[in-house]
């Protein structure tokens, strides 16, 4: 399994099997904490491994420093089975996080677990503003 995370201001997926990814970011600042974001997409791409097939769950965790999760999001995805002359399956992630509160400036982390495997996610700065 191949994966790669990124949080964004927008995401889409194209009929064509692309992502449309604008407002890459790792930092945002606030005046005052507890710190509320409105609304922030993560977004990825995982690759599957071909012996793979059938309904995935996973959990994503926004963790703090502590590595106590602040924002989880439990779901599931479908990979279908490919034959070897096809690319392997894919599933593209297109997360909407809203109204996620940051208790305090600091590191933050994106911890996902899939198919009883864990993954480092981005991170975020979280940043108090002048």
């Amino acid at each position: 399994m191949e994966a790669v995370f990124l949080f964004c201001a927008d995401a889409k997926a194209r009929p064509d099997g692309k992502l449309d990814i604008h407002g890459v970011f790792n930092e945002l600042y606030a005046p005052d904490f507890p710190a509320r974001q409105d609304e922030m997409v993560l977004v990825g791409i995982v690759e599957w491994q071909r012996d793979l097939q059938g309904r995935i769950p996973f959990t994503v965790d926004l963790i703090d420093s502590d590595g106590l999760a602040i924002f989880s999001i439990e779901g599931h995805t479908d990979v279908d089975a490919r034959p070897p002359s096809r690319a392997p399956a894919k599933t593209h992630f297109i997360l909407p996080l809203k109204n996620v509160m940051f208790p305090a400036p600091g590191h933050y982390r994106v911890r996902i677990n899939i198919n009883d495997a864990e993954l480092t996610g981005p991170s975020m700065h979280l940043m108090r503003s002048d």
